[in-house]
């Protein structure tokens, strides 16, 4: 098991990586060219973002590495692995894949879930498609996880498929230190439909472990994915996540985003609206306290006519936490007719919490609709007051401001990822562990999210209780 810290990353640890996996030339040979495109660039390429970027809060000589990590269960995740024992998941401890659960019909019609190693070997084209699609030299990380990732999963979704029940992909990091880069590949052929759930944690410890991730997903013609992630991390740990979403014709993907642990979150989000009538939805709710940092980028690019995009960001921070949104809005020549929207918000809980917006637009062409806006701002201390007088605590007057800041937002959200997002709000409001373990609390939260917009609720609930 070889070991290096990230300040060392050499040649030496990347071919030991290649070895022990057995991986191809043209593997070797890409991992080997992205390293030396990673050592040639600076942590953020932007002057007008490097300014404002708390990239550097990750420390390369505490970042540990290794070709293999202790695949032992930490114990507050095994009440979670327990629920999801009849899922459909993927679950990965450290470098380690420790639990595939794939039933035999899924399996007969074509669906693939595995690790990233296998798919080298059982589905080299796509993998190599993906891998060739994230360009080294646009970004620090991409490079760097292109060059030293250790771990991974794929999924495939065949053609014409059309999953009821959600796919789980949960990654907790080690209770040995080690870090992980992974490399995760997600592909929706031809008309197919799913739903994937991305869940992300890490154990407590007073060491500075680093989630860096490198999330390919490509949506063929017809297809339409929901893809719900939930970082859920020690805030002792670092991410840093690079997402490209390449969508064909007629394609459509829903992204929802809820960020709550980690003292620096890093998430680099690129759309590339690749076909006619393509089409992206992104919402991201961030929490932050203490002095967590995150540090968001979303990009959209229409690359052809009559495609559509919504980004909406949220971030509600507390104490000395701080949220960095940068967000642009490319509208190519070929892409007329495009309709395209961009919005960062901030809601300031505590006089020390700050906040950064840089929204953009490029457009080369007529005949398109494309907006963006940008608020920060501190909670109204006439509203304060009001929700004071009708006999609510502070702390509950600045709750039920932040539920009506958050629901226009939750209306897009199915009534599982709101209830998720409510109930992860309120753990970290009151201190608690952060997990999303189906029990009777969270239960709680989905019936309230059921009855939320359902306009027959007021008969349904004085039949319920009368």
């Amino acid at each position: 098991m070889s070991q290096a810290l990230l300040s060392k990353l050499n040649t030496t640890h990347i071919d030991e990586i290649s070895s022990s996996r057995n991986e191809p030339d043209w593997l070797k040979d890409y991992r080997k060219s992205s390293l030396s495109i990673y050592d040639g660039l600076a942590i953020e390429l932007s002057p007008l973002y490097n300014k404002y970027t708390d990239a550097k809060k990750m420390d390369p000589e505490k970042v540990s590495l290794s070709t293999s990590t202790t695949a032992t269960v930490p114990d507050f995740l095994k009440k979670r692995l327990s629920e999801l024992e009849k899922e459909i998941c993927i679950i990965q401890i450290g470098t380690n894949i420790h639990k595939i659960n794939l039933p035999d019909d899924l399996k007969s019609k074509g669906l693939v879930i595995s690790s990233i190693s296998d798919a080298i070997k059982n589905n080299p084209e796509l993998v190599r498609k993906a891998l060739e699609a994230s360009k080294s030299e646009e970004d620090k990380f991409t490079a760097l996880n292109n060059a030293a990732f250790n771990s991974g999963i794929f999924i495939h979704i065949p053609r014409n498929l059309v999953l009821d029940k959600p796919v789980y992909f949960l990654t907790c990091l080690s209770d040995d230190n080690h870090s992980v880069i992974s490399r995760n590949v997600i592909f929706a052929d031809e008309g197919s439909k799913a739903s994937i759930v991305q869940e992300l944690y890490s154990p407590k410890t007073e060491a500075q472990q680093a989630y860096l991730e490198l999330l390919n997903t490509n949506l063929a013609a017809n297809a339409q994915l929901d893809i719900t992630t939930l970082q859920m991390m020690d805030q002792h740990a670092v991410t840093f996540t690079t997402r490209r979403t390449d969508l064909a014709q007629d394609s459509k993907v829903n992204w929802y985003s809820g960020l709550f642990g980690s003292m620096l979150s890093r998430y680099k989000i690129e759309y590339f609206l690749n076909g006619n009538g393509a089409s992206s939805n992104d919402s991201e709710v961030i929490f932050g306290n203490n002095e967590q940092s995150f540090d968001i980028q979303t990009n959209v690019n229409h690359e052809s006519p009559s495609t559509e995009a919504r980004v909406v960001e949220k971030s509600i921070l507390r104490n000395k936490s701080k949220s960095l949104f940068k967000g642009m809005i490319r509208i190519k020549e070929n892409a007329a007719k495009s309709n395209s929207f961009l919005s960062g918000r901030s809601i300031l809980l505590d006089k020390d919490a700050k906040s950064d917006a840089i929204p953009g637009l490029e457009i080369f062409t007529n005949d398109v609709k494309a907006t963006h806006s940008a608020s920060v701002a501190q909670i109204d201390e006439e509203q304060i007051f009001y929700l004071k007088t009708r006999c609510l605590t502070h702390a509950e007057a600045e709750r039920i401001i932040i539920e009506g800041f958050l629901e226009p937002l939750s209306r897009k959200m199915s009534i599982q990822v709101r209830a998720w997002i409510a109930y992860l709000i309120e753990s970290k409001w009151e201190n608690r562990e952060l997990t999303i373990n189906t029990d009777e609390e969270l239960a709680k939260f989905v019936e309230i999210e059921e009855t939320r917009y359902n306009e027959d609720s007021e008969i349904e609930q004085h039949y319920k209780y009368r």
